[in-house]
């Protein structure tokens, strides 16, 4: 979708300043938030790619105005709300109202290292062949979908260059809302400054994104 998250490319929003020496958390409530949020993602009620749509489609006004945390804490409350673990009056009460869904698993302290360790790999074994090879000229489909995509809003109608052929993954466009795993090849693709930015650009540049085979078409 072509949400408040999707800056690429856009102006009005000012020069990228890291922060020297950036602490990890800037506070106790961001360690929290991450903790809580992990946590919640184990209860077996929604995947990644929900979590990542959940974000994205927050408010421009709230999205903009709130800090990294902040975001995935107010996420995090959407998929909560959603999924039947909460309610709104609760979120407003800030304590437990009803009686919620039984989510499918609770991870409990001692299972925490262990299933950090695991992770959640994406990538799945498919029969299908890749469609494209490295060298290729292909050009990116120009869609704008209302669902979550992980095809960058500056990259759509472009053309590119195969640089490499990597694994399967999981699609993120349909998994995000319940409509299948739908795992497909990725490519590595390589894109010229001026064809993305425009002929002010630096002849120099170049950007590579990873994109899904159904995001290319062979030019």
């Amino acid at each position: 979708m072509n949400g408040p998250h999707d800056l690429g490319g856009q102006m009005g929003f000012g020069p990228v300043a890291p922060e020297i020496d950036e602490p990890v958390f800037h506070g106790d409530w961001e360690r929290h938030a991450l903790a809580i949020t992990l946590a919640s993602g184990t209860l077996g009620a929604w995947n990644i790619d929900e979590s990542r749509h959940a974000r994205e489609s927050l408010h421009p006004a709230i999205y903009y105005s709130a800090s990294y945390y902040e975001i995935w804490i107010r996420a995090l409350e959407t998929l909560l709300e959603r999924h039947g673990f909460v309610s709104a009056d609760e979120l407003e009460a800030g304590h437990k109202i009803w009686v919620g869904v039984k989510p499918k698993r609770v991870l409990h302290a001692d299972d925490v290292a262990g299933v950090l360790a695991r992770g959640g790999p994406c990538n799945r074994e498919i029969a299908v062949e890749p469609k494209f090879k490295a060298g290729d000229t292909v050009r990116t489909i120009n869609e704008h979908p209302e669902g979550h995509t992980r095809l960058p809003r500056y990259a759509r109608g472009k053309l590119g260059t195969i640089e490499a052929v990597r694994e399967a993954f999981v699609f993120p466009d349909t998994n995000a809302h319940g409509k299948g795993e739908n795992p497909q090849h990725v490519y590595t693709v390589s894109f010229e400054g001026r064809e993305l930015w425009g002929q002010g650009t630096d002849p120099a540049l170049t950007v590579s994104i990873d994109a899904w085979e159904s995001y290319l078409e062979l030019a």
